[in-house]
């Protein structure tokens, strides 16, 4: 088996995993340090890391001073309560970045969001409607 763990730069660690675990339904839990966090999904995967910008001179997560942050980057999370993530992520932001459609592609329902990063994350259903 084989994994991959994606590691952005944030602002605030534990203010960043907050927001994802309230965002993806996880119950709520504090990062193991105040530098870095995984959002693990119920059965230990991890979904997510999150690095403090700066700590343990990272070449790529110096600063978001040097690099937009998110550019090129598209965090995709495939989810099985839709419905109910979506009314978590508008009590989370102000706006959605694409209110939710059908992909075309997929045949299954999206929408999009940025984190409090500025980085642009799509939540979709895991099947089709």
């Amino acid at each position: 088996m084989r994994r991959t763990w994606t590691i952005i730069g944030v602002d605030d660690v534990a203010g960043s995993f907050r927001w994802y675990q309230s965002l993806l339904g996880l119950p709520e839990t504090a990062p193991a340090h105040d530098y870095f966090g995984q959002i693990l999904d119920p059965d230990g995967t991890v979904l997510l890391c999150l690095h403090a910008w700066g700590a343990h001179e990272h070449p790529s997560l110096t600063s978001p001073d040097r690099a937009q942050p998110g550019n090129g980057l598209l965090l995709f999370f495939r989810i099985d309560d839709f419905d109910m993530a979506l009314s978590r992520a508008r009590a989370l932001v102000a706006r959605l970045e694409e209110e939710p459609q059908v992909n075309p592609n997929t045949g299954t329902r999206e929408f999009s969001l940025r984190d409090p990063d500025g980085y642009y994350v799509t939540i979709s259903a895991l099947s089709a409607a």
